[in-house]
């Protein structure tokens, strides 16, 4: 029998998984197996990583064991395997923080010459048991039925030596019950913006997915990058996923009746018994105190749980707001249950401020843009309690939304501006000082994160030559904002006139046809605005726009050092002035993952040079810090492979800010061709 198996090495693989969690199953589904004393001081090689899958051993799963497109009814998974690449998948990159950090593989496991098998799909981690999650979710705002993981798939749970449990997954692996018309596959370009976001974010400080490998194929599939009938062969490639959970507000959707716009329904709808068994694990699991605390009443252990579901999701959209992150899909099925980021699809970073901001160029209607990434959190946490209403009225839930979310999110989001502009005093005048930092940005077309990076140079009043220092930080700023011809483009209409003056009629004749057409009444007013503003800069030029550019400029760094004397007790001493500035720059990134950065790796990457990707994983792993060495030698991950050409090497010395493939520094504005770039 062996020695047939052994003739397919994914079959003896997948034999040698099932025997260890045949082993395992004999576990209490809520106890960990194979967590004993000795482990804690193991070092995990591929093949003894400490599994213990306890969804599956908690959570219905699909009877049905065949692999084929279909309405998953009553179960929370459906087993599936990983399909194979091309022999020889490639390693584009790996993130020690978490292979070695969180699932304790040492450096000699990550260099082993059949790594890149096990993390494409090839080959199958030994206790490992791969499955895919139903879950349904509310995209655009309707409801979209059954959804599920069509390009990713669980692997288990491995506990490490500290006892933390991380759920892996493979994105991009294969065909699931939930694939649709797709293939299950991810391609590179997608999978490295999707493994350099996830770290980014993590370094960054905001709750995140984590991101193992990056791996690439021979394996070629076939996409429409803009949907414009020129499709392209593309080599398929695989991330792993890690996080507590990959549980999301879509996973509670599965037992939703028919909706009244859309027709559909969940899989499970009426399903209380399978309802019931998912909120006492997502609670027991991942919200202990609250279980613990109340699990003899489990109304109130719900109702606590959502409470704080709510505040998780507040603290999660402050953050992106601060760092000005666009998620561009803020659909209910790509929100997490625990407060992650979670699904990195069209994202993107702001460069110039725009609070309409539109990362996703599929999103027509606007629906998710910067400014509307809060409300839009608020209005998934009203579905996410409609989905568990059978187990939480409704009416409580909804007053515990309405208690919480506004006023807690500005409660935040103003703690972190003011760190963020170095104010230790709260004072009521912060927020418009705020509001008018950020309009002063827009007006100018100026760099979000440059421009809060900057604050540190301006002096404290009172300090030594304060006043000719003014006077380099507004000659700085202007230096952040956007030409004149930058920001006629960006207030250029995004509809053509004819489109527009057709949905202005239809909003007056059939409203209900508009919002599910993704369009709505402030839509429509915001694009004639932008036709407005376009037709008065048309003969604006860059003298003009500087001239006006230092006017608004000027009065918004005396309202700010108006407020600083508001900071110093006597003096500005060089303590002081040494402590503000560490505490800002933790909390101004200099280095985000801007789109012209990622797309520089994936052009590299699609050569089949992967030293790019390596060197900005080394650089985002570090966002906030002057001093980043982007080309440290000697290390299998960021390549033995020199700088490519025109890239800074900091190795002579790290104060010196590095430069990309194509010679501009990964703090520099966007060059021109960045404009052009769209992400669908």
């Amino acid at each position: 029998m062996l020695s047939n198996l052994s003739k397919n090495k994914h079959t003896f693989s997948r034999f040698l998984s099932n025997i260890v969690n045949a082993i395992r199953s004999s576990s209490s589904p809520n106890q960990p197996s194979f967590c004993n004393s000795s482990h804690s001081n193991m070092t995990a090689t591929l093949e003894t990583l400490n599994f213990d899958n306890l969804a599956l051993r908690s959570l219905p799963i699909d009877e049905e064991k065949r692999n084929f497109t279909r309405q998953v009814r009553g179960a929370c998974f459906s087993k599936v395997s990983p399909t194979a690449v091309a022999d020889d998948p490639e390693l584009v990159a790996y993130s020690e923080d978490v292979l070695t950090g969180l699932l304790d593989l040492p450096e000699s496991e990550l260099r082993r010459d059949d790594f890149a098998e096990y993390f494409s799909g090839n080959k199958l981690l030994p206790g490992c048991d791969p499955a895919a999650h139903c879950y349904c979710g509310h995209q655009f705002g309707s409801f979209a039925g059954q959804l599920g993981d069509g390009a990713t798939m669980y692997l288990g749970e491995i506990l490490n030596k500290r006892n933390e449990r991380w759920e892996i997954q493979f994105k991009g692996a294969g065909l699931t019950p939930f694939s649709r018309s797709a293939d299950g596959r991810k391609v590179l370009r997608s999978t490295i913006r999707e493994f350099l976001c996830s770290e980014a974010m993590h370094h960054l400080g905001i709750p995140t997915t984590r991101a193992g490998t990056c791996v690439t194929s021979d394996t070629m599939v076939i996409r429409d990058i803009h949907y414009n009938g020129n499709a392209i062969r593309e080599r398929a490639s695989i991330v792993l996923r890690v996080a507590q959970t990959f549980l999301r507000f879509g996973s509670f959707e599965i037992f939703k009746p028919t909706d009244s716009h859309t027709g559909r329904q969940g899989p499970s709808v009426g399903r209380k018994d399978v309802l019931e068994t998912l909120l006492n694990y997502t609670v027991q699991t991942f919200f202990s105190e609250i279980y613990e605390k109340n699990k003899e009443n489990k109304e109130e252990m719900y109702l606590e749980f959502y409470k704080e579901v709510v505040r998780l999701t507040i603290q999660l959209v402050v953050g992106w707001q601060c760092v000005g992150f666009c998620h561009g899909v803020l659909n209910t099925d790509n929100m997490s249950i625990v407060g992650l980021t979670i699904d990195y699809g069209p994202f993107g970073f702001m460069d110039r401020f725009d609070p309409d901001f539109i990362c996703n160029a599929s999103d027509d209607g606007g629906r998710y843009t910067y400014a509307k990434q809060p409300p839009i959190c608020k209005w998934n946490l009203v579905k996410l309690a409609e989905a568990i209403s059978m187990a939480l009225p409704l009416e409580k839930s909804k007053e515990a939304l309405e208690e919480i979310y506004d006023q807690e999110y500005e409660k935040c989001y103003l703690e972190k501006m003011r760190k963020k502009l170095g104010l230790l005093k709260a004072l009521p005048e912060d927020k418009s000082l705020i509001e008018s930092f950020l309009e002063t940005m827009q007006l100018t077309g100026a760099d979000f994160t440059n421009c809060f990076r900057g604050l540190t140079k301006v002096p404290l009043p009172g300090s030594q030559d304060a006043e000719s220092a003014i006077a380099g930080v507004l000659e700085y700023y202007l230096t952040q904002c956007c030409t004149a011809e930058t920001l006629k483009k960006s207030n250029q209409p995004r509809m053509h006139p004819r489109q527009l003056e057709m949905y202005m009629m239809l909003a007056q004749m059939n409203p209900e046809l508009l919002a599910q057409l993704g369009q709505g009444h402030q839509m429509l007013l915001q694009e004639m605005e932008r036709m407005k503003k376009s037709k008065e800069m048309e003969s604006l030029t860059d003298e003009e726009k500087r001239k006006t550019d230092s006017e608004k400029w000027n009065k918004w760094l005396k309202l700010y050092s108006s407020r600083l004397e508001a900071e110093i007790n006597t003096s500005a001493t060089e303590e002081l002035i040494k402590n503000r500035i560490e505490s800002m720059n933790h909390n101004n990134p200099k280095y985000i993952l801007r789109n012209y950065i990622a797309q520089n790796a994936i052009d590299e990457a699609e050569k089949g040079n992967f030293s790019e990707v390596r060197r900005v994983l080394k650089l985002l792993q570090d966002p906030y810090s002057d001093k980043v060495n982007v080309d440290a030698k000697d290390d299998v991950n960021t390549g033995k492979e020199e700088a490519p050409q025109g890239a800074s090497s900091s190795s002579a010395g790290c104060s010196e800010t590095p430069s990309s493939c194509r010679g501009t520094r990964y703090d520099d504005l966007p060059p021109d061709w960045a404009l052009s770039l769209k992400v669908t």
